[in-house]
């Protein structure tokens, strides 16, 4: 059980095929290990990413609506509190204004003027403040003197204010601001700022291990010179935009410039005062790396992809918290079971040990990723007393720790990932869906008629007329149902084929009846297999050898067939100058690219020539012609690249992180 579930991780499940080779031949294990892998592997465990990531999404979409109808329940609540405070207080007006003594009540109104009055409140005459007492007339008296004092600045201010002078600056002031919030938001202005961070970017990735000293001056006159640059346009902004909340402090990436171009002016005093020693310094430089991620403010689908990344960050800080605690928990628990227990072996010093706490917690880390896990459980095993009772008991900790850690945390990590890259693919539609309303709705004002209709009723309407011909047609209907659908044949184009046969000439109609019919489409699929076959029954060491000289035989018949093949679908389709041709199809042109390599390649028999050698590598794409003839591979393959796309962003994102990296790795080490 305990190899098997070695093998289903992935870890060192080659090691145990070759020792079954070696122990019993070629022929039967690898057939029992493929399947251990894919069933087991592939499969199982990709169920449990799914079922954790539907989980996830439940109770994602749970939390979200316990949201909603919390919300919805505080502002009944208020809307209830409210009626009931109008009511009160309409009540109080109804009452009378006096009471028994005769004394005029304090109204509504009054209440309303003392509350707009706020200043004025406390310079009420004299006889308002007879009924005081004296300590708090007092105190209003020197309140209404400070107050004097304030309007008095204040009005001096004013008066400075309202110079001619005064009015030229603030004049000044402002078109300047306006001027550079117009410079600083521009599209230039943008790309010069990315054009320094690609300077930076190449003085950083310039760096290595015994560089002249040259260089070493290059790159400390050219990192001082752009966080000269960069502090400007730091400034630049906050006069611009301000350094309100609302203004430069608004957007993430200004923050972030905000605490790299301080954390950069820091550092190069420091170190230019002797106050702190250069090391780790450029590694903070290599942060401002992070600045190209600014390009996605012109790229959409990358902009989306890298907020997608940030929402699913804030998710994942709770669950980082509780993968620090699983990893000190176990790592106490190793320290307990293991420490000072892998000296067994006084040949060999062991690096992954349980023997002081930072050990522990990174030797349980490398369990979690599966790194070598295995052995280390085996030098656990070992160290009490090898695979017998008291030792394999052992095994428990590491199955568990790879189990909880591995299978469950590390695939929420994914699962929260993933379902926050559907929500911002959702939002984005949303938004595309939501701009081509607005447009229509613009063209409706334009003046064109638009008339709206409910698709249910449209459904309804159409079904009405369905449903009297199943009446009608009664089991006629229900056969149809059962028998597949019909597949769609392609028309025969517009247009001659080689300039001479119509379409309506009867060779090409034939052609046409020929390569759709079902036999013939079979048996061209059973020769792309046949063809490839032969490629694999090739024998690469002996390249005269009979079996090679037979399979060459058999190559000529193969490309002679697919030859004529591809003659009949230009007959009937056209080459390419019109619509519907031939070669406007991809999967036809990787067909003719095949096929015309091979033709060359008979023409060519010195393989000392390299381009001979090009066009017999480039027949292992003999195979990929049978996508074209299978409807449902072919499917597939066209997901496989509309999934390119979102993947080609994923790997620029990606891409940029390892650079960093990189140059942080060369900085800390070289």
């Amino acid at each position: 059980m305990l190899t098997v579930f070695q093998c289903i991780t992935m870890e060192g499940w080659t090691d145990v095929l070759y020792w079954m080779n070696d122990a019993i031949g070629f022929e039967m294990p690898w057939v029992y290990f493929v399947s251990l892998v894919v069933f087991g592997s592939f499969f199982v465990l990709n169920l449990v990413l799914g079922v954790l990531s539907g989980e996830f999404s439940k109770e994602r979409e749970k939390a979200q609506a316990r949201g909603d109808f919390q919300k919805l329940r505080e502002k009944q609540q208020m809307e209830e509190d409210l009626s009931g405070y109008m009511d009160w207080i309409t009540q109080a007006e109804d009452m009378d204004e006096f009471d028994e003594d005769g004394n005029r009540l304090a109204t509504l109104g009054d209440l309303s003027d003392k509350k707009k009055g706020k200043f004025g409140w406390f310079s009420h005459s004299n006889d308002t403040h007879a009924s005081l007492p004296a300590s708090e007339t007092a105190s209003t008296n020197t309140e209404n003197i400070d107050e004097e004092h304030t309007d008095c600045c204040a009005a001096c201010c004013a008066r400075m204010m309202n110079n001619s002078c005064c009015r030229t600056l603030r004049r000044w002031n402002r078109v300047c601001r306006r001027n550079c919030r117009v410079a600083v938001k521009s599209v230039t202005f943008y790309w010069l700022v990315l054009f320094l961070v690609f300077l930076n970017t190449i003085c950083s990735a310039s760096e290595h291990y015994d560089q002249p000293d040259w260089l070493t001056e290059v790159q400390d006159i050219a990192n001082k010179v752009l966080l000269s640059l960069f502090t400007v346009e730091m400034l630049l902004k906050m006069y611009a935009l301000g350094t309100s909340q609302t203004g430069y402090f608004k957007a993430f990436f200004n923050r972030f410039d905000f605490f790299v171009v301080c954390g950069g002016i820091t550092e190069t005093t420091l170190v230019e005062l002797e106050i702190m020693p250069p090391l780790g310094i450029s590694v903070l430089r290599c942060v401002r790396l992070l600045r190209i991620f600014k390009v996605t403010r012109h790229w959409t689908a990358l902009s989306n992809l890298v907020a997608s990344l940030l929402n699913s960050m804030k998710s994942i800080m709770s669950l980082l918290l509780l993968l620090f605690l699983f990893l000190i928990i176990f790592a106490l628990l190793g320290m307990q079971l293991f420490g000072g227990k892998f000296n067994f072996d006084e040949t060999q010093t062991k690096r992954s040990t349980f023997d002081t706490f930072s050990q522990a917690l990174l030797t349980c880390f490398q369990i979690l990723t599966g790194e070598d896990w295995n052995l280390v459980m085996y030098d656990g095993i070992m160290a009490y007393g090898g695979p017998v009772f008291p030792g394999m008991i052992i095994c428990i900790y590491f199955v568990i720790l790879f189990i909880c850690g591995n299978y469950i945390l590390l695939n929420v990590f994914l699962a929260i990932a993933v379902d926050n890259l559907a929500g911002g693919d959702g939002d984005t539609k949303k938004e595309e869906k939501k701009e081509e309303g607005e447009a229509k709705e613009g063209e409706g004002e334009n003046g064109e008629l638009k008339i709206d209709v409910d698709d249910e009723t449209e459904y309804e309407e159409e079904e009405e007329p369905e449903q009297t011909e199943e009446a009608a047609v009664g089991i006629q209907l229900n056969v149809a149902d059962i028998l597949p659908p019909k597949e769609k044949v392609t028309p025969i184009p517009e247009g001659s084929a080689f300039f001479c046969l119509s379409k309506t000439n009867p060779i090409r109609r034939g052609c046409h009846f020929l390569i759709h019919h079902h036999i013939f489409c079979n048996l061209i699929l059973v020769f792309i297999i046949l063809s490839s076959c032969s490629l694999a029954a090739e024998d690469p060491i002996r390249a005269h050898s009979f079996r090679n000289n037979v399979l060459g035989y058999a190559d000529y018949a193969f490309t002679s067939i697919f030859t004529v093949e591809i003659i009949l679908k230009m007959t009937v389709h056209g080459a390419f100058l019109h619509q519907g041709s031939f070669c406007r199809n991809w999967f036809n042109l990787l067909d003719l690219l095949v096929v015309s390599v091979s033709l060359i390649s008979f023409f060519l028999h010195s393989s000392a020539i390299s381009v001979v050698k090009i066009l017999r590598v480039l027949r292992v794409l003999r195979p990929l012609r049978a996508i074209n003839r299978a409807k449902g591979l072919k499917h597939v393959v066209q997901c496989v690249f509309v999934a390119i796309k979102t993947i080609g962003n994923i790997m620029i994102v990606t891409t940029l992180l390892q650079f960093m990296f990189a140059c942080i790795g060369v900085q800390l080490f070289k």
